[in-house]
């Protein structure tokens, strides 16, 4: 059993209990922002509380019973948290869906879930529900939060989301103690919210997550490295997805601090900006976004400009990895980088809204360790973090100060970890997951004699540190018999700002392919500097000087690559992968096995090419 800071055993703990403790403590301190029309609206937790407790105690009085599911669609707002703490507090099991989910992948959600009400954000999500509305029977209604688009829409399975806090005010004035009483219902061991996996492969799975679980790393993630009640984060990753989650609801509800709604993702810079956030995180293709605008940003300064920014990096760089080896850092060292900081990694930071970020967080993949080292040289503390939905999201972390170039750092407070004999990574812990919904085979697969099998390969330095090799499944044996990690080779390539994102290729075969994404906006730029012709994006992407321009960058990591493990042939892929085409997920992951049946001609012609 595990005692936090705050002296609470969060093993016996339930989210109704966290945050009514925290509303009774923190009242009317803003608990959330949302922007609308140019300006920023503040929520305060008594509110907050008010509004969970009317929706909550509607839910109860239309006949939702302890264990029955609820999903909700939408994007990160005030509205989709009420809705998750409502449906937590009533005993019920919340159940996110991928807004950005085509209309069969919400209904394989709402139907395996057996959800009994559907909460959805707009017109758009509704008619999704529309589609397959005669096909779950089991559902009792759907309630819509944002109703433009849909005044004169009526239906006798709808309601709107002012129309059930009004239901819930009047039955709380009937019976004033009935959502109080349900939340004393609920148990440790009850379940919490199911979490279904976006997964690279193979139809997704909903993770059974228990109040245990939940406030339990809602405790943990802040031990190693504490957040304060004064700290700000910035929600704009999907809710559904338990990295969100943890820091927009389960983390908070338990420390305190202020979340901020961004207005859509594509204000995502400006609202950084506005909100400059205390406690930063985001999966790797943001951070990589972010290093490839300050790289193109550059391209465009004065001589002057890249001269002084080029040497402010190298001293950061010399700092960041002495630090980041766990050597001294001499005085000359730290006195040039102070200097540094002053005349330009200060500014920088507060033109990306980095001002204020005590700590950032990378997870939900793996990250190229060059992009931890950019950001490390220029002051932000960026670290990344190793996990699952399986263990409630997170595993290891680094500590501030003590982050170790190349791995995930060491298992956070209360978590044990160890290698099977063939590479796997072994978690156990208060956060390991109750097993996959329905799916008895799946959790006997994941679960054995109490420890979680990952999937992932790994291996723990003399520190205690976890290094991640790569999915076990998608580890490249050549025909030549070397066991070869495509995770390590596509780091080094996402790294280029030319580069979205690579597929190595390369298992029972002689040497290594790769399919590659280019990065549109800064190859698009590229192109009109250079003055490349294209009118489509299949056009950018057969170009022959964007073709050399991406082999310039593929044979700077051949010259990091033992013979081996380089990329001898590649090929840009002639169009954009969507989510909604099933070829990412939503944590913009590419879906390896759909690309290489996708792209299997690309890739056999790329073997039948003579070798140059």
């Amino acid at each position: 059993m595990e005692i936090g800071e705050t002296g609470l055993n969060m093993t016996e703990e339930v989210v109704p209990k966290v945050f009514r403790r925290t509303v009774e403590k923190y009242g009317d301190r803003v608990a959330m922002r949302k922007k609308e029309y140019g300006l920023w609206h503040d929520i305060s937790w008594n509110r907050l509380y008010h509004q969970v407790r009317c929706v909550g105690a509607a839910l109860i009085s239309m006949g939702l019973e302890k264990g029955d599911c609820v999903s909700i669609i939408g994007d990160n707002c005030p509205e989709w948290v009420i809705v998750d703490l409502a449906i937590q507090c009533a005993g019920g099991v919340a159940v996110g869906v991928y807004s950005t989910n085509a209309w069969p992948q919400v209904e394989y959600v709402v139907h395996d879930s057996e959800s009994k009400f559907f909460f959805v954000e707009n017109e758009e999500q509704l008619d999704k529900w529309l589609h397959f509305r005669d096909k779950v029977p089991h559902l009792k209604k759907v309630v819509v939060w944002d109703l433009e688009g849909l005044k004169h829409f009526e239906d006798p399975m709808v309601m709107t989301f002012e129309g059930i806090l009004n239901k819930g005010r009047q039955v709380l004035e009937k019976a004033p103690g009935l959502f109080e009483s349900r939340m004393e219902e609920v148990d440790p061991e009850d379940l919490s919210v199911l979490i279904y996996t976006s997964g690279t492969t193979g139809p997704p799975k909903g993770a059974m997550l228990t109040h245990r679980n939940v406030t339990w790393m809602g405790e943990a993630i802040c031990r190693d490295n504490p957040v304060y009640d004064t700290d700000e984060v910035m929600s704009f990753l999907p809710l559904c997805h338990i990295f969100e989650r943890l820091f927009s609801v389960f983390a908070q509800i338990t420390h305190g601090y202020t979340v901020n709604f961004i207005e859509s993702l594509d204000t995502v810079t400006d609202n950084m900006r506005e909100i400059s956030p205390t406690v930063g995180y985001a999966v790797p293709r943001i951070w990589e976004k972010y290093l490839s605008a300050v790289y193109i940003r550059m391209s465009d300064a004065t001589w002057f400009k890249r001269m002084v920014f080029g040497a402010a990096l190298k001293i950061g760089k010399k700092r960041a990895t002495l630090n980041m080896n766990f050597k001294p850092v001499p005085f000359y060292v730290e006195l040039l980088y102070r200097l540094g900081h002053l005349l330009v990694f200060r500014k920088l930071k507060e033109r990306l809204g980095f001002d204020r970020m005590r700590v950032a967080y990378s997870g939900a993949a793996p990250i190229s360790p060059d992009v931890l080292l950019f950001f490390q040289s220029i002051g932000v503390n960026l670290i990344e973090g190793y996990g699952q939905t399986e263990g409630t999201g997170v595993t290891c972390v680094s500590r501030v100060g003590r982050v170790k170039f190349g791995t995930v750092g060491p298992p956070i407070t209360g978590t044990e970890v160890k290698i099977a004999e063939d590479g796997e990574i072994l978690v156990r812990s208060p956060s390991v997951f109750k097993g996959y919904y329905n799916k008895p085979e799946g959790t006997a697969e994941t679960i054995r004699d109490g420890w979680l099998y990952s999937g992932d390969v790994g291996e723990l330095d003399e520190d205690g540190y976890l290094k991640i090799t790569d999915r076990k499944k998608d580890i490249i044996v050549t025909a030549g018999g070397k066991n070869i990690t495509p995770q390590y080779i596509e780091n080094k390539l996402k790294f280029s700002p030319y580069i979205n994102d690579a597929v190595v290729i390369g298992d029972r075969r002689k040497f290594l392919t790769s399919l590659i994404m280019i990065d549109e906006d800064n190859v698009v730029k590229y192109a009109q500097d250079n003055k490349i012709q294209f009118s489509t994006y299949r056009d950018l992407a057969q170009n022959d000087e964007i073709i050399k321009l991406i082999q310039k960058e593929i044979d700077k990591v051949n010259d990091t690559l033992a013979r081996v493990e380089q990329v001898k042939k590649f090929t840009i892929l002639p169009k954009k992968l969507y989510e909604e085409d099933g070829e990412v997920t939503p944590t913009m992951k590419v879906k390896r096995k759909y690309v290489n049946e996708a792209f299997g001609d690309l890739i056999e012609a790329m073997y039948r090419r003579k070798r140059e």
